[in-house]
């Protein structure tokens, strides 16, 4: 498994420690989140986002499919995937899926962090 490809495993567990001190020292500094219904552009705004998602969806698991690396420097990584997800919502089982794009880049300490992810639902095909 290459350095960004373990990038991507350690974000998605760390992610289901539901511990957002877990997932920050993952993220680079300047991290930007799009998701369907809100932008996040800091650490505390992205963590918030985090806990409401953890508190609305209690013990949610988070996991990626069909992950396609699809810009690869020695710098830069960007990766594509189907997110999948499942926990329980007011007691009962509820799982869902969508559409993830994270790019991670190399910090001065030769560590790849995630400065950005774009989550949205899946489109409706007709």
């Amino acid at each position: 498994m290459s350095s960004y490809e373990l990038a991507l495993t350690s974000y998605i567990e760390a992610t289901n420690t539901h511990d957002f001190n877990q997932v920050r020292a993952l993220l680079h500094p300047d991290a930007l989140y799009w998701f369907s219904n809100e932008s996040c552009k800091t650490h505390d705004e992205i963590q918030r986002y985090f806990d409401q998602a953890w508190d609305f969806v209690r013990d949610e698991v988070y996991a990626a499919s069909d992950v396609q690396w699809i810009a690869v420097s020695e710098v830069q990584a960007t990766c594509l995937y189907t997110y999948h997800w499942e926990g329980y919502i007011h007691g009962q089982f509820a799982s869902g899926s969508g559409r993830a794009t994270n790019v991670f880049v190399r910090d001065d300490h030769n560590q790849w962090k995630l400065i950005h992810e774009h989550l949205s639902g899946m489109p409706n095909e007709s």
